[in-house]
Formats: C-alpha cells, sequence, structure tokens
C-alpha cells in the first residue's frame, strides 16, 4: 500500500514532535479524523499528564482529549524511537530569539536529529514551526539526506506554517486554512493529503520558501500595523485626543482601512518575534528591514510609556511611584488565556518595582508567573483590594473582569485597553494610553 493510499485510507499513522498549544490540537484533529497519532515532547511531566487525558493546553478540554487518548488515537511519549513506526511526521517545536534576536532554531535542529534516526523509505516530514524563508531546504532536507535517502524520491519534505490563535473561539485547527509548501510537487501533494483529512480547506504554495515567507508575512503585517497604531496613540495623548475615539470613527469607512488597536505592548510566542525571522534573514543578504525594526522599537516601548501614565495617574494624586501600591489586572499576553509569554505586564512590574512599587496583580487565567528574581502568585480581587491600592492597571482586558465594579472601587485607574469605555469613575480618574 502507498503512502498516499495509506493517508487517504485513515491507515497511516502519524507522528508529532511538540506537545504544545500547536502541536496538541493538531494530533487531536488527527485523532478525530481517524489516525492513529504518536506525540512526542520531551516534557515527561507533560507528557504523563496527557497519557492520563488531563490537558496543559487552553484550547484542548480535559474532556476532548480523554476521548482522543488510546491505543488506536493519541499516545504521548519522550522517546523519538517511537516515530520509527509512523508514516508521517509533524514538527511543531518553538522557534524563540536569542537575546541578540537572533533565531534560535535549536529545536528545530534537536527535532530533526531525532526524525533522521526513525528516517525510512516513503515518510513525510513537514515542518509547522515559524521560521525563516530557506529552513527548510537548506537545514532540514541536508540532515535527513543525510541517512542516504533522498527528499522528493525517496521520502517526502513539506512546510505549513502553523495559524494558531489561541483562545479564539471562531477559529481553530480543524476551520483554518492550511497553507503547504513542498520541495517538490509530490511532497507538496502528499502533505495536502495529509491535511485533508484533518483540515477543511488546504491551499497548496509553489515552494516551502513562499509557505516560510507567508507566516511571516502574517505577522509582521500585524506587527507593523500594530506599531502605527501604537504611534498614533502617543501622537494622540500630545494632541490631547482619545484614540480610541480616532479609531472608532476611522473604522466606518467601509473601504480601504482596518482598524488595529492600541496596547502596552506585543506578546505571545509570534507577534513579537516572527518579523525578527525575516529581518534577520534579509540582513544576510544586507538589506535593512526597515518597517520591521521601526515597528519593533515603537512597540517594544510602550510597556515604558503605560510607566509613565501610571507616574502621570499617581502625580495627580500627590503620590510617588516609590512605595505606592500597584495592582495590576491581566498578565496574560491577550484576553481570556493563560499564555504570559513575551507579555507586556512582564515588562511593566519589572519596571514599576525598579522604580521602588510595590507590585501585586490578579489574573484569573495565570495564578502564578516566574519574573527573573521572583514568583509572583494572583491575588483575590476583593473590593478591600481595589480601594485600598493606590493605582489599579487594566493591562488584559479579560471577560470576565467587573469593570464597572473595577472603577467604581479603584482609587485611579490606568486602562491600557480601552476595557472602561463609557464608564465614569466616582473615586477618581481613569487615565488611557
Amino acid at each position: 500500500m502507498t503512502l498516499k493510499e495509506k493517508i487517504e485510507s485513515h491507515q497511516a499513522r502519524v507522528g508529532i514532535i511538540g506537545l504544545g498549544y500547536v502541536g496538541l490540537p493538531l494530533a487531536c484533529e488527527f485523532v478525530r479524523a481517524g489516525f492513529s497519532v504518536t506525540g512526542v515532547d520531551t516534557d515527561a511531566a507533560k507528557v504523563d499528564g496527557i497519557n492520563r487525558g488531563s490537558s496543559h493546553v487552553q484550547d484542548v478540554t480535559d474532556e476532548v482529549l480523554g476521548s482522543r487518548i488510546g491505543p488506536q488515537g493519541l499516545t504521548a511519549t519522550t522517546r523519538v524511537e517511537a516515530l520509527r513506526n509512523c508514516d508521517a511526521v509533524i514538527i511543531c517545536v518553538p522557534t524563540p530569539l536569542r537575546k541578540t534576536r537572533d533565531p534560535d532554531i535549536s529545536y528545530i535542529v534537536s527535532a530533526v536529529d531525532g526524525i533522521a534516526s526513525a528516517l525510512h523509505k516513503d515518510m513525510l516530514v513537514i515542518l509547522e514551526s515559524t521560521t525563516y524563508p530557506g529552513t527548510t531546504e537548506e537545514v532540514i532536507r541536508p540532515k535527513l539526506e543525510s541517512t542516504g535517502l533522498s527528499a522528493g524520491r525517496d521520502f517526502y519534505l513539506a512546510f505549513s506554517p502553523e495559524r494558531v490563535d489561541p483562545g479564539n473561539p471562531r477559529f481553530h485547527t480543524r476551520n483554518t486554512p492550511k497553507i503547504v509548501g513542498g520541495i517538490t510537487p509530490e511532497c507538496t501533494e502528499m502533505a495536502a493529503s495529509l491535511y485533508r483529512q484533518a483540515v477543511e480547506t488546504v491551499i497548496a504554495v509553489s515552494s516551502t520558501q513562499c509557505a516560510e515567507m507567508i507566516k511571516l508575512l502574517e505577522n509582521t503585517f500585524r506587527s507593523v500595523n500594530i506599531g502605527l497604531v501604537n504611534e498614533i496613540a502617543l501622537m494622540c495623548a500630545r494632541l490631547n485626543l482619545d484614540v480610541w475615539e480616532v479609531i472608532d470613527a476611522a473604522a466606518t469607512k467601509p473601504f480601504g482601512f482596518m482598524p488595529f488597536y492600541p496596547g502596552p505592548g506585543l506578546g505571545g510566542h509570534c507577534i513579537p518575534i516572527d518579523p525578527h525571522y525575516l529581518s534577520w534573514k534579509l540582513k544576510t543578504l544586507n538589506y535593512y528591514a526597515k518597517f520591521i525594526e521601526l515597528a519593533s522599537e515603537i512597540n517594544s516601548n510602550m510597556p515604558h510609556y503605560v510607566v509613565s501614565r501610571i507616574v502621570d495617574a499617581l502625580n495627580s494624586l500627590q503620590k510617588s511611584v516609590n512605595g505606592s501600591r500597584i495592582l495590576i489586572l491581566g498578565i496574560a499576553y491577550k484576553k481570556d488565556i493563560s499564555d504570559v509569554r513575551e507579555s507586556p505586564a512582564l515588562d511593566i512590574i519589572n519596571l514599576l518595582q525598579d522604580k521602588g512599587a510595590q507590585v501585586i496583580y490578579h489574573d484569573p487565567h495565570a495564578p502564578e508567573v516566574h519574573l527573573d528574581h521572583a514568583v509572583l502568585r494572583s491575588v483575590s480581587l476583593t473590593d478591600d483590594l481595589l480601594i485600598g491600592s493606590d493605582c489599579t492597571v487594566i493591562v488584559t482586558n479579560h471577560s470576565d473582569y467587573d469593570y464597572p465594579r473595577i472603577v467604581a472601587k479603584a482609587r485611579i485607574v490606568v486602562d491600557t485597553r480601552n476595557a472602561t469605555r463609557g464608564l465614569t469613575a466616582p473615586r477618581g480618574k481613569i487615565l488611557k494610553i
């Protein structure tokens, strides 16, 4: 039986390396479609939890995971050797930045080394991890071909960018269109055939480099436009204008305008990081990506601007930052999720602590957070806490916050998300960015 026949009859065994917010939902979708899936992750605690039906990913409930676990469903392991029994292997590992803002593809390289030890004829290998254009062809292909097997002839190799939006109630793995590009047309078709079994819409492109670039364009588009609107917010502050009113009115134009909104800074694994992969790649070709670098400069400065607004708020109460008790509401990088990676709240807390503030936080989704030199734990959001805090700062606008109550009880509010829109503050003031 050919690999194509195995895929179309759902007899192919799928391997997924990396069982995080991308890999675990993908594994569950393939099981739902009737495939047996082997999940590989280096975190033994995570693997044990998955095999017990306990999910660490917000978009996969324990109930859903429990229904997917089993010998004919999903089996998690730390042993990369288990991939030898797989017909297709998908790489879903992190791709962070080094402190120098250079790409760190060490997790990809480690995953590929593991696949190389298990590679066999007719295996399909797909990279989903975000990376710079050329990675699949220049890094993965040579490593796999060092086994003596030839890509495009003995095994199939493709790139398909992950497009996960954690916490999105409308779009998820199954109904988000999937981009696929292989190193040969046959590789593209084989990867597309696999994804068609579990994803509603699959879009084939001409090459792995094109597929890699598509993901970077998507997130660079967001980063640059968020940088623009953050700068507009700074301009409106100088002009004594309400930036939120300006954006809402501009958004009434039915063509030629797409609203983006200012905030305390960028967070998450994608938007603050992915554009730097493209910028780094272009630097190797003696090209300076001006928009990317400028947007990054503006966005990364927003936590400093938020702190300046907190200083303004405290000054209006004739208080200094040093010694003030400041309550941060929301520490996750966006609303209604628990992910704190790259969250601007962390920068805001560190900046305030450096100025001598006593900082506490509440987040219903993130019970604790690890800072550079300490662990902070979420406090109960009581009336006494709101009344007793010198300044309350809305950093993440979670849906389950009672904003009228917060505004009614807080002494002064700094709102970075326009969460208090339409509300008045009987006890004090509301300052927005």
